[in-house]
């Protein structure tokens, strides 16, 4: 079948840390069928290989690298493996990420006595370790003058969200430190080198499954609510974010920078009225 051009991704080298993940691994699979050359980073091997074997399954080429995000020697390392494998990187996913219970507040008088280790935890996974995997895979590509990075951010980030005190906060910052970068890199490196962002809406999960859906999968009363304020009525399916991923990525994306394009069935765009 032959690709459209400005959507093409064949033989492009793409990153993608958190690779073992339900959302992650659905845009690994979208971006393999386009071509792209994947290299799938996480702190769980066997998950990584769970994903890479579907990808190769289906004819595309995916390695997994055991890395942990807020480890500067294990990204470095990474680096290294993923360069002397594939000989490039083109593209960065930054799609590690997550919340801790003991990040959240269900009331307002627990903020006060929330565990700044719990804290720090959720702000290191979100925020930290998109700014070092963006160094250290971000120079890969800069030294190649061209390429992009991807940050997965959150509606949290747009709107903030009752309890996810910590979440919320890291996701703004990498809003913030998204368009940051896309100005940094442009002028200072190259105007081929584009850093962009997606901001998913709800969608089910390993770590968010309990709060949107009981043990029958009927939804929970959060779960309901969310439905309510979002416009088309329902969760995401994870490969609807592949179309937007896809075109951050491409050529077809090559005068956008500095962006976050929300994937969220108009939760943000609605009031509540």
């Amino acid at each position: 079948m032959q690709r459209d051009p400005l959507f093409d991704l064949t033989g492009q080298v793409v990153v993608i840390t958190g690779g073992g993940g339900v959302l992650a691994g659905a845009i690994a699979q979208g971006l393999a069928a386009r071509g792209a050359r994947l290299a799938l980073l996480g702190r769980t091997a066997h998950k990584l290989e769970q994903v890479a074997s579907a990808v190769r399954a289906a004819g595309g080429e995916a390695i997994g690298v055991t890395a942990d995000v807020t480890d500067r020697a294990g990204l470095e390392a990474a680096a290294i493996i993923v360069a002397e494998h594939f000989g490039r990187v083109d593209h960065l996913v930054n799609a590690a990420g997550g919340n801790r219970p003991g990040a959240n507040a269900v009331r307002a008088q627990e903020f006060f006595d929330l565990d700044v280790t719990e804290l720090r935890h959720v702000i290191d996974l979100n925020l930290t370790g998109v700014l070092l995997a963006s160094q250290f895979f971000g120079r890969l590509i800069a030294d190649r003058g061209e390429g992009s990075i991807l940050n997965i951010s959150s509606m949290a980030a747009q709107r903030p969200l009752t309890r996810v005190v910590a979440y919320a906060a890291a996701k703004a910052a990498v809003d913030n430190f998204t368009r940051w970068l896309a100005v940094t890199l442009a002028r200072e490196i190259s105007p081929q080198v584009r850093v962009n962002a997606l901001a998913p809406g709800f969608f089910v999960g390993e770590q968010n499954r309990a709060l949107l859906l009981d043990e029958a999968g009927n939804l929970t009363a959060r779960g309901r609510t969310i439905v309510e304020h979002t416009p088309m009525g329902r969760f995401g399916e994870p490969e609807e974010l592949v179309g937007a991923a896809t075109w951050l990525l491409s050529p077809a994306a090559r005068f956008v920078t500095g962006i976050v394009v929300p994937v969220d069935g108009g939760f943000s765009a609605f009031s509540g009225v």
